[in-house]
């Protein structure tokens, strides 16, 4: 078994826009419990609240979605607990090509995903590598290090 030319672990809590939108929510929850009245109920509800994003933003900084590896003239994808390790054999690949995911702001993660020809695997950033195989199925993998993703999958195709 050779070294890997390429590996990258993509995080679920680690984009910008999530962080941000759910610090905003934690602030709005403390100011939310800060002019209410003490005599208010589910005055402390709030606070709970509050505290609990802040901690499940810090633990899905943890998560990991999923674990590119570039090795032995293929590609390796293995993500959460129950996926499956996905193999893109670099063969049957005719076109590598490096490109934006999405045109849109946001994106939902997603491994695995299979519409309208293609099949994608995405966390963060917002460039990626769109590989065509031979029976003109697209791959489209969502890197935050497009060009030494790309070199690495140059080199081994060149093997």
């Amino acid at each position: 078994m050779e070294k890997p030319a390429f590996i990258e672990k993509q995080y679920l809590g680690r984009e910008f826009i999530p962080i941000t939108i759910r610090l905003v929510m934690a602030m709005f929850c403390f100011a939310a419990y800060f002019f209410t009245d003490i005599e208010e109920k589910n005055n402390d509800l709030l606070v709970i609240v509050g505290f609990a994003i802040i901690i499940i933003s810090i633990i899905m900084g943890f998560l990991l979605h999923f674990r590119t590896r570039v090795q032995n003239k293929s590609i390796m994808l293995d993500g959460l607990w129950t996926t499956r390790l996905v193999k893109i054999d670099l063969n049957s690949i005719v076109k590598v090509e490096k490109g934006e995911y999405s045109r849109y702001l946001f994106n939902n993660p997603v491994y695995n995903l299979h519409t309208k020809g293609t099949i994608r695997f995405y966390t963060s950033g917002k460039e990626s590598i769109h590989l065509t195989d031979r029976d003109g199925l697209v791959y489209i993998i969502g890197s935050q290090h497009p060009n030494e993703f790309l070199r690495a999958i140059q080199a081994e195709m060149k093997k």
